[in-house]
C-alpha cells in the first residue's frame, strides 16, 4: 500500500546520503519534498503540517549537521516521527470480567465480517481465549449465514440464529450465551449501511448500551483513502471508537488514510488485515510500518510469520537434512507449501531491508502467481521413487509427469534444473555443518543477516537475480528451500551462511 511513498521518500534520502556533511538550506530542501510525498500519498494536510514541523525543527539541530553521517540521522528523524504520527501499537482490550464483549462497527463493504471471524481466530490462536462470534446484521441478505460459515469453516463457535430477533436481543442472548458456556470473549458484528445516517448511530448506540462493550472497534477500508479518516472521526464523535481495524493494507492504495488515522480521531489503530486469507491479520506495530514504508524493512513480523507458519518439527527435520547435504523432490515440495503460506513474494519482499529495487524487478518482470502452483504440480505428479531420485526422470517419464499436471516437457526441464541447481549449492552448504536461519530460531536466537542489509542498501540494478522465478532458476539462496544467485539473506530458512 505505501508503495509510492516508499518510492518518493526513498529518492529525498538517496540525494542526502550521497552530499556527506549537510547544510541547513539541504535539509530544509528535503523536508519540502517529503512535504510533496506525503501530501501525494493522501494524508491529511494538518497532519503533513505537524510532521514536517517537528521533524524540521529536529533535523536543523546541531546533532543532525554535525553527524558522522548525518544523511542517515535524517533518516532516523523522519522514522521517529513517521512512529509518532502513527501513534502507540495497542493490543485488544480484554481485561475486562469474561466474556469481554467486542462491537464492531464501519460501514458496509468495509470488511466488518470477515474481520470479526479474523479477530476470532487471532484471539483464539495467539491468546488463548474462547470466542465466540455473533451477527447483528439483520438487514443485508445472508449476513448472518456469511458469519455463520466463516466460524464453521475455522473451528470458531457462533450464536446460533434465530430469524425476526432484533439486534439488541441478539447482542443480549450472545452475552447470555457468552456467560453460560464460558466464553472469554463475544464478539458482536453489527450492521453498516452505505454511508453514516441517524438510523445508523442509533442502532449502534443501543447495543453499545445494552451490552457496555470493553472494545468498539472501527472496521475501515484503506483503499477509500481520506474518506475513510472523516468516517473514523463520526463514528468516534457519535458512538466512541476504542480502536480502528484497517483492512486491505496489502491493496494499492496510497496509504494517506492510515497515517492520518490516528492523528486526526485519536483513536488508536489496533489491527490490520493484510491479506484476503482468514489467518491475515496481524496486530499493529508502528514501528515495523515505519520502517516499511522507509525502505528499513520488517523482519521482526517475517520472522514471527515464518514461526506461524512452519512446524517446529518439520523445521528441525529440514535443518538435519540439509545439514548433511541432503535435498530431494519432497523436501523441494515442502518448501514450496511453506513459501505459499507465508504469502506472495512482493509481501514477504516488503518485509526485508534494501529490497525495494529487487520488488520492482519483479514488477517488470510480472512473474506469474500460478508459478509455484504449477512447480507444485509438476512434483505431485511424479512416482514417491521419481522425488526421492530425480535421476530417474528420463525422456518418456517427463512427457508423462508433463500430461500428468497438465503443463509442458519444458516446465518439467525447468523445475528439474532449478532442483539441480539447488541440491548442488545445498550439498556445498552441507559441508559447513551449520543449520542456518530456522535452526538459529527454534532455538532461540535470530539469524547472521548481512550487515549491508540492514543499512537500508538496495539491490543491484539489471534485472532479477539469476535463478529467480522467470528468469529461468531457483530463488535467492536462503529463500525457504529455493536456491538461485543473490537476494534474501544467506540462512534463511535450513540455509547456513559461511563465516
Amino acid at each position: 500500500m505505501f508503495e509510492g511513498l516508499s518510492d518518493r521518500l526513498g529518492g529525498v534520502f538517496d540525494k542526502l546520503r550521497k552530499r556527506g556533511a549537510l547544510k541547513e538550506s539541504d535539509v530544509r530542501e528535503a523536508m519540502r519534498e517529503v512535504r510533496v510525498a506525503l501530501l501525494e500519498a493522501d494524508v491529511a494536510l494538518p497532519v503533513v503540517k505537524e510532521f514536517i514541523a517537528n521533524a524540521t525543527e529536529r533535523a536543523v539541530g546541531q546533532d543532525v549537521l554535525r553527524s558522522v553521517t548525518p544523511g542517515q540521522m535524517v533518516v532516523k528523524i523522519v522514522h521517529d516521527e513517521l512512529k509518532n504520527m502513527l501513534g502507540e501499537g495497542e493490543d485488544i482490550n480484554l481485561a475486562a470480567v469474561a466474556p469481554v464483549p467486542i462491537l464492531m462497527v464501519g460501514l458496509q463493504g468495509s470488511g466488518k465480517t470477515t474481520s470479526s471471524a479474523k479477530i476470532a481466530l487471532h484471539l483464539t490462536g495467539k491468546r488463548n481465549k474462547k470466542v465466540l462470534l455473533a451477527s447483528l446484521d439483520v438487514y443485508r441478505p445472508a449476513a448472518q449465514q456469511q458469519l455463520k460459515i466463516l466460524a464453521d469453516d475455522n473451528g470458531l463457535a457462533s450464536l446460533p440464529i434465530i430469524m425476526g430477533e432484533k439486534p439488541v436481543a441478539i447482542a443480549k442472548r450472545a452475552m447470555d450465551m457468552g456467560r453460560r458456556e464460558g466464553f472469554d470473549v463475544v464478539i458482536l458484528d453489527t450492521a453498516g449501511r452505505l454511508h453514516i445516517d441517524m438510523e445508523l448511530m442509533s442502532e449502534v448506540a443501543q447495543i453499545r448500551d445494552a451490552v457496555n462493550p470493553a472494545e468498539t472497534l472501527l472496521v475501515s477500508d484503506a483503499m477509500t483513502g481520506q474518506d475513510a479518516v472523516n468516517v473514523a472521526k463520526e463514528f468516534a464523535d457519535k458512538v466512541g471508537v476504542t480502536g480502528i481495524v484497517l483492512t486491505r493494507v496489502d491493496g494499492d492504495a496510497r496509504g494517506g488514510a492510515a497515517l492520518s488515522m490516528r492523528k486526526i480521531t485519536g483513536c488508536p489503530i489496533k489491527m490490520l488485515g493484510v491479506g484476503e486469507k482468514i489467518t491475515e491479520m496481524e496486530p499493529f506495530h508502528p514501528d515495523r510500518l515505519a520502517g516499511r514504508i522507509l525502505g528499513m524493512g520488517d523482519v521482526v513480523s517475517l520472522v514471527e510469520r515464518a514461526a506461524e507458519t512452519i512446524e517446529k518439527e518439520d523445521a528441525e527435520k529440514m535443518a538435519k537434512k540439509l545439514s548433511k547435504g541432503q535435498f530431494d523432490l519432497n523436501d523441494l515440495l515442502s518448501q514450496l507449501k511453506q513459501l505459499q503460506k507465508m504469502g506472495d513474494l512482493s509481501g514477504i519482499m516488503g518485509m526485508l531491508p534494501g529490497m525495494g529495487g529487487l520488488k520492482k524487478q519483479m514488477a517488470q518482470t510480472k512473474i506469474d502467481p500460478k508459478l509455484l502452483k504449477h512447480q507444485e504440480a509438476i512434483i505431485q505428479s511424479m512416482t514417491p521413487k521419481e522425488r526421492e531420485n530425480p535421476a530417474l526422470i528420463k525422456a518418456s517419464r517427463k512427457v508423462r509427469i508433463a500430461a500428468g499436471c497438465g503443463l509442458s516437457v519444458q516446465d518439467v526441464n525447468k523445475l528439474l534444473k532449478q532442483y539441480q541447481t539447488m541440491a548442488t549449492m545445498i550439498k556445498k552448504v552441507g559441508k559447513m555443518g551449520k543449520k542456518g536461519m530456522f535452526g538459529k530460531m527454534m532455538g532461540g536466537g535470530m539469524p547472521d543477516m548481512d550487515p549491508a542489509m540492514l543499512q537500508g542498501g538496495d539491490m543491484p540494478a539489471g534485472g532479477l537475480p539469476k535463478g529467480f522465478p522467470g528468469a529461468g532458476g531457483g530463488l535467492p539462496p536462503g529463500f525457504p528451500g529455493l536456491g538461485g544467485g543473490g537476494g534474501l539473506p544467506p540462512g534463511f530458512q535450513g540455509f547456513g551462511k559461511k563465516k
